[in-house]
């Protein structure tokens, strides 16, 4: 019951919602002995689109979209004080995996200090949500619980850091942080980019079967917002199978999934069965009647499902390296920073305050 009651509330949100939470978020990741990869890595992404990106061998703030190409062009005194920010972080990134190292007791060897903050903002009722979260070698070191305003360590390393942030009041000024200078930043990045970040598109689908045993998967890739959902009917009835989620395509568009056991189901009432997908902010649903003539299952034929994840898989590295923090927590709907540089002290792009 619980399920069913979790896919009809998305439904209805995916349906009936007008407006639109748009996100922004920057993963930072510092880094030390580990070859071909740079010391410091920062990427900026609204609506999980990469807008811009920096790292230490080039030290330069490299706009990924073109609107943000124009926001510089337009705004050249803004972009340059955020360039020398980012200059700023790097010497703080690197301060930041040496304490780490320390408190973990990490000599050598390679390591790797990651950070995700941001916010979201949904633009009809203007309301703010904001995250700052921590990792070192893939584990969880200290975040923050946007609904308690408290801090979580789940490592005992990271407690000391907790009780100095709690003892400070940083949540306050995180929070104070998040729904100013966060908000501002990315309602100003959605009004640049508001005619891509906006717009809506439809996939184009495909059916994909490994073998004749093998269930058949409804790959459907192109769309944009992700906002959606994918799902099976039998005779236009819902079926609950696994859904793949939503993952990003190396363009900026989206890709999903979800397959179908069809393995003691007769050939000739597999027209029964449809793939139906739904996009925010449309009203017609985009239904694909079943037709075993128009499975690919050869290895040519797999080509753009191979291409798409190929693509998926090489799309901005630097991003993926911290984009698991996001994805984590964006499930759990959890929700910064330091008078000390234990970790960075403000939200990107403004320049950590000293003490």
């Amino acid at each position: 019951m619980k399920i069913c009651a979790v896919v009809f509330l998305l439904g209805v949100m995916i349906k009936g919602a007008a407006s639109m939470i748009h996100t922004l978020r920057f993963f930072n990741t510092a880094s030390s002995e580990i070859s071909g990869f740079p010391q410091f890595v920062s990427v900026g992404l609204v609506n999980d689109l990469v807008i811009i990106h920096y790292d230490s061998n080039t030290k330069r703030l490299v706009p990924k979209q073109e609107w943000m190409n124009r926001l510089r062009e337009e705004e050249p005194q803004v972009w340059e004080t955020d360039a020398q920010i980012y200059l700023n972080e790097e010497q703080v990134g690197k301060v930041n995996i040496e304490i780490a190292k320390q408190r973990l007791n990490e000599t050598g060897g390679s390591h790797m200090f990651q950070q995700m903050q941001g916010c979201d903002w949904d633009d009809e009722t203007d309301e703010i949500r904001g995250y700052f979260q921590t990792a070192f070698d893939g584990e969880d070191f200290i975040s923050l619980d946007w609904t308690t305003q408290t801090w979580v360590a789940p490592k005992q390393q990271a407690f000391p850091t907790k009780l100095k942030w709690e003892r400070n009041g940083e949540a306050a000024r995180w929070k104070s942080e998040i729904e100013h200078r966060c908000a501002e930043y990315l309602k100003k990045y959605v009004g640049y980019g508001e005619k891509t970040l906006k717009r809506k598109e439809l996939p184009e689908v495909w059916f994909l079967q490994k073998s004749s045993s093998s269930p058949v998967t409804c790959f459907a890739t192109g769309f944009y917002p992700d906002r959606a959902m994918l799902f099976w009917t039998k005779d236009g009835e819902e079926l609950l199978e696994d859904w793949g989620g939503i993952l990003p395509n190396h363009d900026g568009t989206f890709q999903s999934s979800v397959s179908l056991d069809l393995s003691s189901v007769p050939t000739g009432d597999w027209g029964r069965y449809s793939c139906v997908f739904q996009l925010s902010g449309v009203k017609d649903d985009l239904i694909t009647k079943l037709d075993p003539g128009l499975i690919r299952t050869n290895e040519k034929k797999y080509t753009p499902y191979i291409v798409a994840a190929a693509c998926v898989l090489g799309a901005v590295v630097c991003a993926l390296i911290g984009y698991f923090l996001y994805r984590r927590y964006k499930a759990k709907q959890l929700s910064p920073q330091s008078s000390e540089p234990e970790v960075m002290q403000e939200l990107n792009p403004q320049p950590p305050e000293t003490q």
